[in-house]
């Protein structure tokens, strides 16, 4: 039978990737007319909280403005939440992205964003999140962040930038108290299991930039 499904799934997979786009432009229209906080979740087509949206690429294209203008207008999303997704694309893809996010925010909107910690202090950590390392997903990898190259595609793209959680050149671990409100970053110190006993054995920088 799994064998049967996985023959299947090619053909399928298209057919339920729209339906998924028809049922998110219909979410959007319902939140917009009932005027419910336009919430979105980038990239994330299965973990989100209640409330907010989930895409995956084939939705949203993070640099690709026409996908946006399928569903939304500038100044018309009121929050976004993008965990672990800028490391997969090229420094420059993240600029282009940036200043997409930018547009679609309403003024005063918020991109809660996370992606690995360059200046981790623990090396087994960071080989592997590191472009090509051994962790999950990292073969896709484009990018090994720090703290002020992050923020800097940000400010660069018009935003205003909280730092939440990092380390700093100085491999301390340094962080701020942040609520849920504008989204739960799963990789965080306070969400991660294997943060035991607030040891930061695996968290993200994590920043809120606001328009």
């Amino acid at each position: 039978m799994q064998e049967l499904k996985n023959m299947l799934m090619p053909f399928a997979r298209p057919f339920l990737q729209e339906m998924k786009i028809r049922q998110f432009k219909s979410d959007v229209k319902q939140r917009k007319k009932s005027n419910q906080p336009l919430k979105v979740v980038i990239g994330s087509e299965n973990i989100f909280d209640d409330g907010w949206l989930p895409t995956d690429i084939y939705i949203i294209d993070l640099l690709e403005e026409r996908t946006w203008k399928k569903f939304f207008d500038e100044n018309d999303i009121d929050l976004l939440l993008a965990e672990h997704v800028w490391e997969h694309l090229t420094l420059e893809q993240g600029k282009i992205a940036a200043k997409n996010c930018y547009k679609f925010l309403k003024k005063g909107g918020n991109i809660r964003l996370a992606v690995p910690d360059g200046y981790h202090q623990d090396e087994d950590y960071i080989d592997y999140v590191k472009p090509g390392g051994h962790g999950i997903g990292s073969d896709d990898h484009k990018v090994l962040y720090n703290y002020k190259l992050f923020q800097s595609i940000f400010e660069e793209a018009g935003f205003q930038v909280k730092l939440l959680e990092y380390f700093d050149e100085e491999k301390e671990f340094q962080c701020c108290d942040w609520d849920t409100q504008n989204g739960t970053i799963n990789r965080s110190i306070r969400f991660d299991s294997r943060n035991v006993n607030n040891e930061p054995k695996y968290t993200s920088i994590i920043i809120d930039a606001v328009k």
